[in-house]
């Protein structure tokens, strides 16, 4: 049988390297990407990490330091950034025999059996260069635990060429443990970081070596586990189906703060209408719906009379569906008893907290689901799939939605957007 092997392939600076791909103008400039309504910084390059540029700044603050630096500011592009993230997933599923898609930039792959798998990690490494224009590093080590540490190495080293195999080499598998801090092990967080410190252990090395007892009772199950990884016995298969979501929220902070309950009322219409989308996309189906609002709690001017407000309620949908005229009719009704006139609104969304799959969802002897229903929904969803997700709206949705979020420098949807593909002259 072949001997277990992981691979961690994780693209570098995924958003900044997304923004590089289309605009060249950005290579080796410092670049961060600001959160919805350019409120924080949430990715940064190299360059910007150089410049002591910290992550989760808010951008009002960071804001001199940037100007100062020539830093170049851009509204996050998540759709941009999905269907990126979808083109480097293709070329990973085309070339090994299985993997898992851990998060947008991140992916486990299955290398057990492949000869040579240092020249096949960075052929891989290449050919997603290539393909894709995003840099990504691979670390390779026995156990999942193992590869994410070999990848976060491989990120800091240069020498290794963004590839560095630590199941194949006893004695730089040692060295990687003995340098990573605690902290910084795949599945320790800073509570237990915390508290392995304070009982000296400081290293990676440390805590591998710690007596299975003691782990199992200060850390649990899921600690003593990931002292297993570490060891090198692999504890973590790779998912190859995701499992199913057990809740979906859809919310956003407003562009402006809102007073008005129109405004409100399409908001939480739009909110839910796209979580109706994602649970038809997913083959799910709700039972409850929750709507909350939220006023601005960092608004510092007290020279107004205004209290912080922030209000929620969930109510029974009455049966599962995904049915988006079922899901707006209840969430614009919760949003109108939720309003209080003369409350100023900072953000407003919307929870769909258990889920089901529709085949398995628990059905009463007098539940009576609408087969048109379901192809209703199918048709529209399509029809957005194919010309745009403006084609069609719920009418409670709005057309004007002066509440939308902030994107001032947002790039163009250049890989899902007819109209803002770049064009070549030559």
């Amino acid at each position: 049988m072949a001997q277990r092997l992981f691979g961690l392939c994780d693209a570098n600076n995924f958003y900044a390297s997304c923004e590089r791909v289309f605009d060249p103008s950005l290579e080796g400039k410092p670049v961060v990407i600001l959160s919805n309504n350019d409120g924080c910084i949430i990715a940064r390059s190299n360059e910007a990490k150089a410049l002591g540029v910290e992550m989760g700044t808010p951008y009002f603050k960071a804001r001199g330091l940037l100007e100062h630096h020539g830093v170049r500011v851009l509204s996050s592009n998540y759709t941009l950034y999905g269907d990126m993230s979808a083109r480097v997933v293709s070329v990973l599923a085309d070339m090994v025999p299985a993997m898992e898609v851990y998060s947008i930039d991140e992916s486990f792959l299955d290398l057990a059996g492949i000869p040579d798998v240092d020249g096949f990690a960075r052929r891989l490494k290449a050919k997603v260069k290539q393909w894709t224009g995003i840099p990504c590093c691979i670390g390779l080590g026995q156990t999942k635990t193992l590869a994410k540490l070999a990848n976060r190495l491989a990120k800091k080293a240069p020498k290794t060429g963004g590839v560095l195999d630590l199941a194949d080499n006893p004695a730089w598998l040692e060295a990687a443990l003995a340098k990573v801090d605690v902290e910084d092990i795949w599945g320790i967080g800073g509570r237990l970081a915390a508290m392995l410190k304070d009982r000296g252990i400081y290293k990676a090395a440390q805590l591998r070596d710690a007596p299975d007892g003691w782990v199992r009772q200060r850390m649990g199950v899921v600690g003593l586990r990931v002292v297993h990884e570490l060891r090198g016995i692999s504890c973590l298969a790779l998912e190859d189906v995701a499992p199913a979501k057990k809740s979906c929220c859809v919310s956003r902070a407003f562009g402006q703060t809102i007073t008005e309950l129109a405004d409100i009322r399409e908001a939480v219409a739009s909110h839910v209408a796209r979580a109706g989308e994602k649970l038809r996309a997913d083959g799910l189906v709700a039972s409850h719906i929750n709507v909350f609002l939220l006023t601005d709690r960092f608004d510092d001017d007290k020279a107004r009379a205004r209290t912080d407000y922030e209000s929620a309620a969930t109510v029974d949908l009455g049966g599962w569906t995904a049915d988006g005229r079922r899901l707006v009719g209840a969430a614009t009704v919760v949003a109108e008893r939720l309003f209080r006139p003369g409350s100023e609104y900072k953000k407003a969304g919307v929870m769909l907290p258990f889920l089901e799959r529709g085949e398995t969802a628990p059905r009463s002897l007098f539940d009576r689901p609408d087969p048109r229903a379901a192809t209703l929904m199918t048709a529209v969803d399509k029809l957005k799939a194919e010309y745009g997700k403006g084609v069609l709206r719920f009418g409670s949705e709005g057309v004007r939605k002066s509440w939308e979020m902030k994107q001032d420098r947002r790039s163009p949807s250049y890989t899902t957007k007819l109209s803002d593909l770049p064009a070549v002259r030559c």
